[in-house]
């Protein structure tokens, strides 16, 4: 992937619930190191777009592609057909997404919890995954609260 490429590309994506039409063509860029905020009332599909984004929910037109890789779908001759859940969990795996009503688990503490995906998902080592979970709790403030429980 070249640098000017964008990370994320999202064109004229389209997701209806019924005759609900939650998103209506959105289009975006994300660029490496680029900070989105994606605003908008309740309602307005902003949950819905990152969740096509990691193909937690299928889009119904357009087309999500992160770095290289079309997501959720490959493209035959012009027309787009369901991509193997393979094909799907790998791009999950390289993507990540906090919620709005994320949830920790209790038992564990801040930094197990950030550990606990990479460990999982990805088979990094404990002692690497906690490493990298400390550098990121340092980066967002958060260092002093590793051994704190979401208590």
């Amino acid at each position: 992937m070249s640098h000017t490429q964008p990370m994320v590309r999202i064109e004229n994506v389209q997701k209806r619930f019924g005759n609900l039409e939650v998103l209506k063509g959105v289009s975006l860029q994300v660029h490496s190191g680029e900070v989105v905020c994606i605003l908008g009332p309740s309602g307005s599909g902003k949950t819905t777009l990152l969740r096509c984004i990691n193909f937690l929910e299928p889009y119904d037109a357009g087309r999500i592609y992160v770095g290289d890789d079309l997501v959720g779908y490959r493209e035959r001759n012009g027309k787009l057909a369901p991509a193997p859940e393979k094909e799907i969990a790998r791009v999950r795996a390289e993507t990540a997404m906090v919620f709005q009503q994320f949830n920790l688990f209790p038992h564990m503490t801040a930094l197990k919890n950030v550990a606990f995906g990479p460990m999982k998902v990805l088979a990094v080592s404990k002692d690497e995954a906690e490493r990298r979970a400390r550098e990121l709790l340092a980066r967002v403030g958060l260092a002093e609260k590793a051994d704190s429980y979401p208590a």
